[in-house]
């Protein structure tokens, strides 16, 4: 795999092997926070580079060290610095050129997006842990929608994930009683998949990654984008895109070799054409 347009990144690292890219929030020193580091930058970086590279059929988000993000920088706040400093509009300004890029390039990204939640996903990282589109958690994690707690709201997308997960009603009382939650309430709730061990987190997150990858590259795709937009618009526009897609697969030569292998009784073996 060519791995030589891969970005250059500040606060994480990124690797790929197998088709699978793996981002790991690399601040442990400040539990990976999102605000007053690099990691928004590296984030919507790796989100580009992703839907750029058609080596990748998959990427795990987890985080290094002993939490998955503690979402933003608290004293930041309290010194009204940074992203949080200035009046409305200008707050509003950072937040749309700060962090909402997160949110933004994430939803765009073409690939399955696994989040491998290694510890405490608070606020602005229980979102990030959102807006991926499976999430495994270490028996260890907790998470938690705690803007209210500190007088502020989901300024980053969570309100509008957190209720298309688990509804409204469920989403309500997590949001406004700002209460966080161990893994297995997460689980019970449909936040995340599954709950496993820390030592097997990672290698659970690559297994499913790599069963993703092993598909039709061009299919998976397509897929993933009809799946993020099912929600938009009535049934006929969506049913009229599904069959234009389809026109696209069955063009395709992974269509004819999925096809022939199944009828051969052997393994595919896939070209991404």
């Amino acid at each position: 795999m060519d791995t030589s347009t891969m970005p250059n990144l500040e606060d994480a690292t990124l690797t790929l092997e197998n088709r699978v890219a793996t981002l790991t929030l690399n601040r442990d020193d400040v539990r990976n926070i999102l605000t007053g580091t690099a990691l928004t930058d590296d984030i919507v970086k790796t989100a580009n580079w992703v839907n750029d590279c058609h080596d990748v059929s998959a990427l795990i988000i987890t985080g290094a060290g002993s939490a998955f993000s503690a979402g933003g920088n608290i004293k930041d706040m309290q010194n009204r610095s940074g992203i949080f400093g200035g009046d409305v509009e200008t707050v509003q300004k950072k937040y749309h050129e700060g962090i909402q890029r997160i949110p933004l390039a994430i939803e765009k990204i073409e690939v399955p997006v696994i989040a491998a939640i290694n510890g405490p996903a608070i606020g602005a990282g229980f979102d990030l842990a959102l807006m991926c589109d499976i999430r495994f958690a270490s028996s260890h994690a907790k998470m938690g929608e705690t803007f209210v707690n500190l007088g502020i709201v989901p300024g980053d997308g969570g309100a509008w994930y957190l209720q298309r997960l688990i509804g409204y009603q469920r989403a309500a009382e997590l949001t406004f009683s700002g209460r966080v939650i161990d893994a297995q309430e997460a689980k019970d709730l449909g936040i995340v998949l599954d709950v496993v061990d820390a030592d097997a987190l990672l290698s659970t997150a690559t297994q499913m990654a790599r069963t993703f990858a092993a598909k039709p590259p061009q299919a998976l795709r397509l897929t993933k984008n009809l799946m993020k937009t099912a929600y938009d618009g009535p049934l006929d526009k969506f049913l009229d895109k599904c069959g234009y897609y389809q026109g696209l697969c069955h063009n395709t030569e992974d269509h004819i070799e999925a096809v022939t292998a199944f009828i051969e009784k052997r393994k595919p073996v896939f070209k991404g054409k």
